[in-house]
């Protein structure tokens, strides 16, 4: 699928007009927002501004006493709308999550393998040899060394940068059309934060994934985004492509955000998509995204 395919592409996840209140306290006041296959679509805003509720929301993963109002389109059905049985279906299987921290998302008494294979043979029904199989594929995709011998170690056995790709191939073992990373590199270094950032950009190209990229960093949007929504106090503030959001932004709060950006050089993001994670990030060289250190 061409770059003007992919724009041209229908979505496949919509939100529109969400809400979300606990109690008294509204959290998101009329979120809408569009994914569509091949495209990493930015999710901006400082903490507190609701990009994680707007991820949880559309993996049914709201608080306990959370009411939600509005729609969460997966191909066209209603996320909203659905039984938690049919959600439990879906959750893993059509859309996935990669959290902020693999150190907690990650089960520390059982082997990545089991981890992975469990997912496989819950949502696809595999035998435990063909699960295995794939789950050893999927660790050589997300990168991570050796993984045949890999898949029946412990997550205390890898550092970081290698649990959050793990993590990134469990969201991915069953083939979801959606992925939504929350602050995937947060928690990382900046040269590892580089090699998993440079790992999404590629598995949205090569699979089609329709990715939603939640942070608070713009400048790990200019690096991989396609499109950039910034949120503020539960609303989408703007919405648009990469490089006119960044480079001629129309929100005073977008201009703020990117004015409180490092800027010891001249490079601006640039309208292309990144392929090769040589777009430099606002105030940087060009090597945006530097190799991933041993």
């Amino acid at each position: 699928m061409t770059a003007n395919d992919q724009r041209d592409a229908a979505p496949v996840l919509s939100v529109e007009g969400l809400t979300v209140s606990i109690g008294e306290h509204e959290i998101l006041r009329g979120v809408d927002l569009v994914l569509t296959p091949g495209r990493v679509h930015g999710l901006a805003g400082e903490s507190g501004s609701g990009k994680t509720m707007t991820g949880l929301a559309a993996l049914g993963l709201l608080p306990h006493g959370a009411r939600a109002g509005g729609r969460i389109l997966l191909d066209g059905r209603d996320l909203l709308a659905l039984s938690q049985r049919d959600l439990n279906a879906i959750r893993g299987r059509e859309i996935a999550m990669v959290f902020q921290d693999p150190a907690t998302s990650l089960h520390p008494m059982l082997t990545i393998g089991r981890q992975l294979t469990e997912h496989m043979r819950h949502h696809l029904r595999l035998g435990k040899a063909e699960a295995r199989a794939r789950a050893i594929g999927l660790l050589g995709q997300v990168r991570i060394p050796g993984p045949a011998a890999a898949i029946d170690r412990y997550p205390h056995q890898f550092s970081g940068g290698m649990r959050q790709r793990i993590a990134i191939a469990i969201a991915l073992a069953c083939g979801p059309k959606v992925l939504i990373a929350d602050e995937p590199t947060t928690a990382l270094d900046v040269t590892v934060q580089a090699g998993v950032l440079r790992l999404l950009r590629s598995l949205c190209d090569d699979l089609g994934l329709a990715v939603l990229l939640v942070t608070h960093d713009l400048g790990v949007m200019s690096a991989v985004a396609d499109e950039v929504s910034v949120m503020r106090e539960g609303l989408v503030l703007e919405t648009g492509p990469r490089g006119r959001v960044l480079r001629e932004p129309e929100h005073p709060y977008t201009r703020a955000l990117l004015d409180a950006l490092p800027r010891e050089g001249s490079a601006t993001p640039t309208d292309a998509p990144p392929k090769d994670g040589s777009d430099a990030l606002p105030g940087e060289g060009s090597d945006a995204l530097p190799r991933e250190g041993s």
